[in-house]
């Protein structure tokens, strides 16, 4: 069954929350924090067809992360890599 994009349904949910998850726990974030994972389509010459953002709004500060590649094909492995205190300048994104 599709969306209403033509996309499967049932599996941002999922794949998104784990990703959010995994965000919380790496940079220890409070309840009280918010972290908004999307799939978007990259329209930029030379990006992948869909990368993911991973947003983070935590006490007036917003972070926002980039990862070149759809939400499901997306590991624990790669979020920890990306918010490590050291992540690799073309995965990470901020304002």
């Amino acid at each position: 069954m599709t969306g209403m994009f033509g996309r499967p349904l049932g599996t941002g949910g999922v794949v998104g929350g784990g990703i959010k998850g995994w965000v919380r726990d790496v940079l220890d974030l409070s309840e009280s924090s918010t972290v908004m994972v999307a799939e978007l389509a990259c329209t930029e010459p030379g990006c992948p067809p869909l990368e993911t953002v991973v947003a983070v709004l935590d006490a007036g500060a917003t972070r926002r992360y980039t990862i070149h590649r759809p939400m499901a094909e997306i590991t624990e492995a790669d979020v920890r890599a990306l918010l490590s205190p050291t992540p690799a300048a073309t995965d990470q994104e901020e304002p």
